[in-house]
């Protein structure tokens, strides 16, 4: 079964085949700025790959309702939202089409291809600009009663702030910027962490910061889902020495709480860049089976 798998981004729209559980014949456009533009882009694209493909299967942002075939919610790409997408893209394409957030895609790839595979008690948590995930229960994704499953970064974790607010490098990096009085692009995440480690005191204290919240947020996880494995994505899940920092803090705090029966698992993902896309494919072929 060769399925054309589409990732939609606010600045690019990202596309492979996947065959044979393999990614083939990877690619990106620019976003168009329009639904018009957007369709014609995503055609031509299905025109010109050399497979016969039998499905189409999107990531995309937002809250997807497949009860009412749209995405709710708000997005980087507005016109996506609040009409029937799955028929337009049926429409288009003549071929079966499926849809899944994005944060739930590369979740699936996890749990179906990657650091989870074989795993039924999962919590995926992407840490970008802010902090989103999925929750999966028996192998099967939870989306909850309002599709808000996985929204780890609306978690109040200190004085009203979120998880998102103060569990991400990129946060980090905004605060050592407003300390140090300039623009909070002057500084990026991945320069805070070089900061601190030629022994800048601020960066080093936002950094010891950034390391703790995350780990709260993460034991705030554990202890509510109790998941076999949390699988850690995003761009930060990359750096050198973050799950040694994280399960000495993770230590510590079960400790604390003279917690004795485990030590929670947490490993980072195997899909990378082309996740959401992976995650894309197994959900169109768990709803074709």
């Amino acid at each position: 079964m060769a399925i054309l798998a589409f990732d939609l981004g606010g600045s690019a729209v990202k596309y492979g085949v996947w065959e044979k559980n393999e990614l083939h014949g990877t690619g990106k456009f620019p976003t168009p700025k329009t639904w018009e533009e957007m369709k014609k882009a995503l055609l031509e694209t299905k025109m010109n790959v050399p497979f016969s493909i039998e499905g189409i299967a999107f990531s995309a942002p937002g809250v997807v309702d497949e009860r009412k075939r749209q995405i709710l919610g708000i997005s980087a790409i507005p016109y996506i939202h609040h009409f029937d997408i799955y028929d337009e893209l049926e429409n288009l394409f003549q071929l079966p089409v499926t849809i899944e957030n994005d944060a739930n895609c590369a979740g699936m790839a996890e749990i179906y291809e990657g650091a989870a595979k074989g795993k039924q008690e999962v919590a995926f948590v992407v840490i970008g600009t802010g902090i989103g995930g999925a929750v999966f229960h028996k192998g099967e994704i939870v989306k909850g009663a309002h599709l808000y499953g996985g929204e780890f970064g609306l978690m109040f974790l200190n004085d009203g702030k979120t998880f998102s607010s103060l569990g991400t490098a990129v946060h980090m990096a905004w605060r050592y910027c407003d300390r140090k009085g300039v623009e909070r692009e002057t500084f990026s995440g991945e320069d805070v962490f070089m900061l601190a480690n030629q022994g800048d005191v601020l960066a080093t204290e936002e950094v010891e910061n950034f390391y703790e919240y995350l780990t709260q947020g993460l034991f705030s996880i554990q202890f509510s889902l109790d998941p076999q494995v949390i699988v850690l994505g995003g761009g930060v899940s990359a750096k050198e020495g973050l799950l040694e920092e994280i399960n000495q803090r993770m230590e510590k705090k079960l400790k604390q709480f003279d917690l004795k029966d485990f030590v929670p698992e947490i490993v980072i993902c195997e899909y990378r860049n082309d996740a959401n896309l992976v995650g894309a494919a197994a959900n169109f072929i768990a709803h074709k089976q």
